[in-house]
């Protein structure tokens, strides 16, 4: 198997085995330790001597035993004994031996509901869950929170110890706690798959690995929550913005624009999927952001061509959301569809205050949609500019790629494609 296999593997596996450990032991900080020891010993191991039979419990074998070695050290280091058998941890139960086979049930869902436990803030929440459940690392998760790794770090740390201490027990909340949570989950899986959908970093557009996660949990959501319209909602708005993911790359890797997609390479059997369930969540449920953003895009698949794009009905949606679930990225969004509908210069007055807000000031994606913005109202040397800041702003390299693409077509005011009027 090659690396990149294992590499999923043990992605969709991690998240499994540290619930069964927290179920069996407790102590979240160490399990989670114990895991990620097994895993880098799976990443060395499994591509030169083949994945085991049963790479599940050959994971929780070596993080038990990683485990019950720390115990002993510590033993050791206090000079004292405590015997693991007797410790009782409010959401531990008796530990079995560290071979046996594991049960067949998948623990991710628990361990999503307890990454988002009410001890927590929210930010911690969902910096938490991404670690333990998503498999991002700490670095994707600072920058997607705009924050620096080490502060990051900091906060997953202080997360874990922070459950530890209430006692929380590893089960499923009741229904009153799961609904107390539920926002947050819903939140974190949104930000799993953009994580998936454009990473943050590295040479590909795309972590399929993390979108699949993320809409595979939206599923199991779903079939949990059926009469959730939020929850209905995102699984709709993952399904049809990943629709897309076949069309958003070239022959070389490179970006390729939702206008100038081929929408033949649109993934159908998504798009129906999707569109069926917002239209039906709508009919009953009260609109929530994720309800409306998934209308949204279910707009944008509906449309046989980029010209045919109803941009009024967007932007009434996206002023809708913008009254119920105001945030700077919303606006950036918005600030393109009143650019379509009302012409670019409005949409750059939309995007004006954006630059005072802490939040987005410093984003690339601000930068890259001023730049677009620009360039429609026919000022190529502002374009380049603003596609240039873009482009230092990403560290993902197709993003910054097409980003200096753009700059290289605005090098000279005679540029194929700067239109030289507002279009209306």
């Amino acid at each position: 198997m090659s690396g990149r296999h294992v590499e999923d593997l043990l992605r969709d596996l991690a998240p499994q085995v540290l619930g069964l450990l927290v179920r069996r032991h407790g102590q979240f900080d160490a399990a989670e330790d114990a895991v990620q020891e097994a895993l880098l010993a799976a990443a060395m191991q499994w591509p030169e001597r083949g994945v085991p039979d049963n790479p599940r419990a050959w994971l929780l074998t070596v993080a038990g035993r990683r485990l019950t070695d720390e115990w002993r050290s510590e033993r050791a280091r206090r000079d004292r004994e405590v015997a693991v058998a007797v410790r009782e941890p409010a959401y531990a139960t008796v530990a079995p031996a560290a071979d046996e086979e594991p049960p067949a049930g998948d623990d991710t869902l628990t361990l999503l509901f307890l990454c988002c436990h009410p001890a927590l803030a929210r930010s911690a929440q969902v910096a938490l869950t991404l670690r333990a459940v998503g498999g991002l690392t700490t670095a994707q998760i600072a920058r997607a929170h705009l924050v620096p790794e080490a502060t990051m770090s900091q906060r997953i740390r202080r997360a874990k110890q922070r459950i530890e201490a209430a006692g929380a027990r590893f089960r499923m909340p009741s229904p009153g706690e799961r609904d107390e949570r539920l926002r947050t989950v819903l939140q974190v899986l949104y930000l799993i798959f953009n994580e998936g959908y454009t990473a943050s970093g590295g040479p590909d557009l795309h972590r399929a690995d993390l979108t699949a996660e993320a809409i595979r949990l939206a599923r199991t959501l779903h079939q949990l929550l059926p009469d959730d319209g939020e929850v209905s909602g995102l699984l709709a708005l993952m399904l049809l913005t990943d629709s897309h993911r076949a069309a958003r790359t070239g022959p070389t890797g490179e970006l390729v624009p939702l206008a100038e997609q081929d929408r033949d390479r649109w993934d159908a059997a998504a798009i129906a999927e999707g569109i069926a369930l917002v239209t039906e969540a709508l009919t009953w449920s009260p609109p929530g952001p994720y309800q409306l953003q998934a209308a949204i895009a279910a707009v944008h698949a509906e449309a046989s061509s980029a010209e045919l794009t109803d941009w009024p009905q967007i932007l009434a949606l996206y002023r809708l959301l913008a009254r119920i679930a105001p945030n700077p990225m919303i606006t950036l969004n918005q600030a393109v569809a009143v650019a379509m509908v009302d012409g670019p210069r409005a949409g750059l007055a939309l995007l004006a205050p954006l630059d005072a807000d802490d939040r987005i000031a410093g984003h690339h994606r601000l930068a890259a949609v001023r730049a677009h913005l620009l360039e429609l109202a026919g000022e190529p040397r502002a374009a380049r500019a603003a596609y240039l800041a873009a482009a230092r702003g990403t560290t993902s390299l197709p993003e910054q790629r097409y980003l200096e693409l753009r700059a290289a077509r605005l090098a000279t005011p005679t540029s194929p494609g700067v239109p030289r009027r507002e279009p209306r």
